[in-house]
């Protein structure tokens, strides 16, 4: 996977993180952000996205000393935060520009969504579970993130109001790539989306959907992910 793209202007919407770091959270922070380079991820706005985004902030107390430890953690209803190096990756391939509009299926913790806030115009996130949408409802107005549009709702059928979108990211794993998300992408767009049948198949998958609704496939990494579930 290459990660080599044209400079762009910074986004109007980046915002300073207001929530204190210890040292330790600092020392933690800076060994992840040194592993994601060392992994491949060298787009600096995405890293400085990840670097802004206080993950402490988004995990259960009880795990807050490993909240810079790149590994997927347990959150409430069942759900986890995504492994860091995954929500690099994956934010990574979406090829975001700071114009954008960019519709999330899975709010979860919030921890991704807040990163792609800090990228795109727009944010648009749909999550099954009322609790967790609150508590992230919380996160995005302690950090100030004001280009977080949320809706409590089945994400596998999009948010046809307000369709098409330049991106669109899927955090659950579908069977198969969801033809409704697809339909909600707009001509010349990227959807990432983990798809498999099992947890042991899953693939991430990014597709891009050409100016004349063409719609081509690459394979980037084999994922864990929770199921996407209707309803």
């Amino acid at each position: 996977m290459g990660s080599h793209r044209m400079p762009r202007k910074r986004s109007q919407y980046h915002h300073t993180p207001t929530h204190p770091v210890s040292e330790d959270e600092a020392s933690n922070r800076i060994r992840l952000l040194m592993k994601l380079r060392s992994s491949g991820i060298h787009d600096t706005h995405v890293l400085a996205a990840m670097e802004s985004i206080p993950r402490e902030l988004f995990v259960e107390e009880a795990f807050r000393d490993h909240a810079w430890d790149d590994t997927a953690l347990p959150i409430a209803s069942g759900q986890t935060i995504s492994q860091p190096a995954v929500v690099a990756w994956m934010t990574w391939a979406l090829e975001i520009e700071p114009q954008m509009r960019v519709l999330e299926i899975g709010t979860g913790s919030g921890y991704q969504t807040a990163i792609l806030a800090k990228l795109a115009r727009r944010i648009y996130t749909i999550e099954r579970h009322r609790d967790l949408l609150a508590q992230s409802e919380e996160r995005f107005r302690q950090l100030k993130l004001t280009n977080i549009v949320t809706k409590h709702g089945d994400g596998s059928k999009g948010w046809k109001e307000a369709a098409p979108f330049e991106r669109i990211i899927v955090t659950a794993a579908a069977a198969h790539i969801p033809a409704v998300l697809l339909d909600q992408l707009a001509p010349g767009g990227i959807m990432v989306v983990p798809v498999g049948g099992s947890v042991a198949d899953q693939i991430l998958l990014r597709v891009r959907k050409s100016e004349d609704g063409t719609i081509s496939t690459q394979h980037l990494m084999n994922v864990r992910f929770v199921p996407l579930v209707e309803g």
